[in-house]
């Protein structure tokens, strides 16, 4: 599979299920996977490690968020 610069990480659905639901989709995972900010040590060093677990690359610690990301 590839992906585009237009459809991103959303090209493995192809032309199923409508456009606004894979650009929501895509937002999300847009959010999901990029770097976020420790709460403990203020660096951009976070990273989902799976569903509502997160841990700083920095300061090793681990802590619990929403699903998608950290909060907001």
């Amino acid at each position: 599979m590839t992906k585009t610069k237009k459809v991103g990480s959303t090209g493995r659905f192809g032309v199923r299920y409508g456009r606004t639901i894979r650009q929501k989709v895509l937002d999300v995972e847009k959010k999901q996977k990029k770097k976020h900010k420790c709460p403990f040590c203020n660096k951009t060093a976070v990273k989902r490690v799976f569903v509502g677990v997160y841990e700083c690359k920095v300061c090793k610690v681990k802590f619990a968020g929403k699903a998608y990301f950290p909060k907001e």
